[in-house]
């Protein structure tokens, strides 16, 4: 045990010349604040580690901590700076991966990160890495020309598992009916250093010298797998017993006839239960090349004989496991008693007690090892009988523990064990520059070789990961035969009621990709045959294109901008398509095409545009029937808060994108109004247009024109009609205290370095001075009289500003542009709390002259309230009538081939037939005129 309590301070001296080759370098290093697990304590580097960068002028910063088990004090008095912007680091350093939103873009980030198997929990981080361009480092990958990793915890992580399964065999012997010396070692971070836990061990080990194992429990056996580090930690605790190692055949009879004073132990190699399927020989060499023809023979060989299992080794898909749910069955029979065996001291069950997986590799070595124990819950007992796992000690089954953050359990031992193996190659990590290309860092082999994400890309060696990710998927997608496959893109608002809706029928299955794949599971786990998968259609377009090829529909709830790569890839894999989004014209130019691919895509089937279309052309389509012209047509929409829930200035709360509704106030329109044109500029004037809409006079609605109505008349078939617009509905007072952020140039979304993630923190004083033009230093009467100024002199403005928080030192959340900035503000200000609803007001009115000259306005309006226990209005307004068109197309009602907008009677018709049946409902009234 001495090797593990006297190795600190070797290695700091080693790599001096590592030092002086990057000392001309003053970088900046930062220590990350680990908060991922409430047990993580560790620390990258020891202060005296932080001693050595300070003495040669690098700056350390270190983010406070109370949960890191050395001082921050400790880590002051060497010369760090604790803080918690940590920003201006190049270098950020930590053991854990951290949370998504924590991640400052194009640093260079080190930590375990749990990629490298494309582990399906952390995908989401990996796309974050790529997409905030980080260059990661991961030290599982820092490897020696052997291929031994070089910065790992594995020897302390053996230590703390060792300790730990050591007090769980106490707990299970004394559940069995046995009192043994194992009782008096508790679990590893129940001591303040490794030093009082091994004074535990040999305790113990006293004890079992002297003759106080209960001898109806048969002699105690260990088996250890694997020769690496994680091996020789546990093998050091153990060595505190009075322990006699045999090789592995000679388990069986020391298990038998071996000395009760004394536990004995096997160190189990490759070469003892390796050995190839045709002829039970093992080759090393070819089993490096072809694991695929090995088996294991542990099962029969060892594992009967064997009282605890410490597994350390590494295991790949291809490599032969360790042990199955059937061997792990045979191996609980219980053991016919001897005449030896009483009420008061029983024999063992069966031999096979406890595993240690202290490889933590779920579904890996150890088959039936599915969910990692954790350090608060450390064990657990598999019954292979009924392959359940229960929290107990207690039972018929085998003893568990598999926790994968061990060395945690020893944190100030771990911190300085594995600071001393990064230390070598600290120094040219350093000066790394994410912006610069990986080819340009002076990184050795053991560095180079460990970074997985550089540049926005993965790096060549681990663009695997994708492959791997998509072969997993494409399984669990096609592993249900018979099914009618649809891709949903996207996991937001309206995504609920679409898969709510086509998972009513169990024949079919809806995979949802999303960028925010917590929310993907979140619906897969609520509705059933739904399956989640992370997807960025941006920068994974090859994956796009895999998934669209593995599903006979796409639906695409993603912003109209993407819809033409999804529909290039649909027109590539001749799949069909449903969006809710207007046919845009980059989509129009795919007209011949789709065509041509013999596929269907459905545009501009959901609220606006799609309820709103449909409604239009039912009732024209019946005017005309009837011998009337169409004169005019006009329709306003709005997703509103219920009347209650309207408290705010804007009167108005986001349940859709908050980002694309501030945009929509500086958009240009178009309509035609008693047979003149009119336009509104972009840029803010929309605003000013906003009149009072009063066909619902309960309301207080205001209306304002939205796009290019006159692009209608032709699809509506209304080329004659005098007055033609179609607008957005709000409560009244939106549009006076929107046009406050317009006059203050707010609505920009231009780039804003000032508001970058990596520049300091902003007041929305100090962004209003700068929009402005005026000192940031200005007196705050002196600034509120210029914005006073600048919206108009209007009070309501003023108090809308203040409500918001924006007249102050309040800070501006961090975004690519100020108007970006202002969603993220309004969307924290203005989300709906729990219990509130919200509402959908449409109203068309279409104005008809009879053929006997009569002038009638069909008034036409649809009302829906949002569930707070269930959708919103909004949720179903959209996903409702898109859903509804994805199962038309799916059993073959709609066949017409190229873009389609719900405007003929073949699909309106069924389309509002079936929204009434989800409660959604619409009235019609006539006001005549002579």
């Amino acid at each position: 045990m001495l090797r593990l309590l006297s190795h600190q301070g070797r290695r700091t001296r080693s790599c001096l010349g590592g030092q002086r080759r990057y000392e001309h370098h003053q970088s900046i290093v930062a220590i990350r604040r680990e908060d991922i697990n409430p047990w993580e304590r560790r620390a990258p580097l020891a202060p005296r580690h932080v001693k050595e960068l300070t003495n040669v002028g690098h700056k350390v910063l270190v983010q406070p901590s109370n949960r890191r088990a050395i001082h921050e004090k400790y880590y002051e008095k060497v010369g760090a700076v604790v803080q918690e912007d940590i920003s201006e680091a190049s270098l950020i350093i930590g053991v854990k991966r951290p949370p998504e939103e924590k991640i400052i873009p194009r640093k260079t980030y080190a930590f375990f990160s749990h990629t490298i198997k494309a582990q399906e929990a952390n995908m989401g981080l990996l796309d974050d890495l790529l997409k905030k361009e980080v260059r990661l480092i991961d030290y599982e990958k820092m490897v020696d020309p052997n291929g031994f990793r070089i910065v790992a915890f594995g020897q302390w992580a053996g230590v703390a598992g060792m300790i730990n399964i050591l007090h769980g065999l106490g707990l299970r012997f004394l559940a069995l009916g046995h009192h043994t010396p194992f009782m008096h070692i508790g679990m590893a971070h129940n001591y303040r250093n490794v030093s009082q836990a091994i004074q535990a061990v040999r305790d113990c080990g006293y004890e079992i010298s002297t003759g106080l194992m209960p001898k109806s429990i048969g002699r105690v056996t260990f088996c250890f797998t694997g020769t690496g580090n994680v091996s020789k930690g546990a093998q050091d605790i153990i060595n505190e017993l009075p322990v006699e190692y045999v090789e592995p055949h000679e388990l069986k009879d020391v298990s038998e006839t071996g000395d009760m004073t004394k536990v004995y132990a096997t160190v189990l190699s490759r070469h003892h239960h390796l050995m190839r399927k045709s002829d039970g020989i093992y080759d090393p060499l070819e089993y490096e090349n072809h694991p695929e023809l090995y088996t294991s023979n542990f099962r029969t060989s060892v594992a009967p004989y064997t009282t605890c299992l410490i597994n350390g080794i590494y295991w790949d898909p291809h490599t032969p496991r360790l042990l199955r749910r059937l061997d792990a069955q045979k191996l609980i029979r219980p053991i016919k008693p001897s005449s030896a065996s009483t009420v008061g001291c029983p024999e063992l069950p069966h031999k096979l007690l406890a595993i240690c997986d202290i490889s933590a590799d779920t579904g890996g070595s150890i088959e039936f090892m599915t969910e990692c124990t954790t350090i608060d819950k450390p064990f657990c007992m598999y019954d292979a009988n009924q392959h359940i796992d229960h929290d107990s000690v207690e039972g018929s089954g085998i003893l568990m523990c598999s926790i994968d953050n061990l060395p945690a359990q020893l944190p100030i031992e771990a911190t300085e064990y594995f600071g001393d193996r990064l230390w070598p190659y600290i120094w040219e990590m350093l000066p790394s520059d994410a912006t610069r290309p990986l080819e340009d860092e002076e990184f050795s082999p053991q560095v180079r070789d460990a970074v997985i994400t550089s540049n926005g890309k993965l790096t060549p060696k681990f663009e695997y990961i994708e492959k791997l990710r998509e072969r997993r998927e494409q399984a669990q997608i096609m592993k249900k035969g018979g099914m009618k496959r649809v891709l949903l893109l996207g996991s937001g608002y309206v995504s609920g009621p679409v898969i709510e809706y086509l998972t009513r029928d169990p024949g079919t299955q809806v995979t949802v990709a999303s960028v925010m794949l917590k929310q993907a599971e979140e619906l897969a786990a609520t509705y059933p045959n739904t399956i989640p998968v992370m997807l960025n259609v941006t920068s994974q377009e090859g994956h796009l294109d895999s998934l669209v090829k593995e599903h006979e529909l796409v639906i695409s709830m993603l912003p109209y901008g993407f819809h033409p790569l999804i529909a290039k890839q649909c027109i590539k894999r001749k799949v069909n398509m449903v969006t809710a989004s207007y046919l845009s014209p980059a989509l129009k130019e795919l007209q011949q095409s789709v065509e041509a691919a013999g596929i269907t895509i459905v545009n501009e089937m959901g609220l606006d545009p799609g309820i709103d279309h449909m409604l239009a052309m039912e009732c024209i389509h019946q005017a005309k029937a009837d011998g009337c012209t169409v004169e005019s047509y006009s329709s306003f929409c709005g997703g509103l808060p219920a009347p209650e829930c309207s408290d705010n200035p804007l009167r108005y709360k986001f349940s859709w994108s908050p980002y694309g509704v501030l945009l929509n106030t500086v958009s240009p329109a178009i309509f035609l109004q008693d047979n003149q044109l009119v336009s509104i500029p972009a840029g803010g004037s929309l605003m000013d247009y906003a009149d009072t809409m009063d066909f619902l006079p309960g309301f207080n609605l205001e209306g304002f024109p939205n796009r290019d109505s006159t692009t209608y008349a032709e699809p509506y078939g209304i080329q004659a009609a005098h007055t033609l617009i179609r607008g957005t509905l709000r409560f009244k007072g939106y549009a006076k205290a929107m046009s406050g952020f317009v006059k203050l140039n707010l609505i920009n979304s231009e780039c804003c370095p000032l508001l970058d993630p990596t520049a300091p923190p902003v007041s929305w004083k100090q962004l209003l001075c700068k929009q402005m033009g005026l000192s940031a230093s200005i007196s705050h009467d002196a600034f509120e009289e210029a914005v006073y100024e600048r919206i108009g002199k209007d009070n309501f403005r003023m108090d809308t500003l203040r409500w918001f928080g924006m007249l102050s030192e309040d800070v501006v959340p961090q975004a690519e542009s100020v108007l970006a900035a202002l969603a993220k503000h309004l969307e924290a200000k203005l989300s709906f709390d729990s219990g509130e609803r919200d509402i959908v007001i449409m109203r068309n009115d279409v104005g008809l002259r009879h053929p006997t000259g009569e002038l009638e306005t069909k008034h036409i309006s649809m009302v829906v309230y949002g569930d707070p226990s269930g959708f919103s209005a909004m949720a179903k307004t959209v996903g409702y009538p898109a859903a509804i068109a994805a199962r038309m197309v799916l059993d073959g009602e709609i066949t017409t081939k190229g873009l389609v907008v719900p405007m003929t009677k073949d699909i309106y018709g069924p389309a509002l037939k079936r929204l009434k049946e989800e409660g959604i409902h619409f009235t019609s009234t006539s006001t005549l005129q002579d």
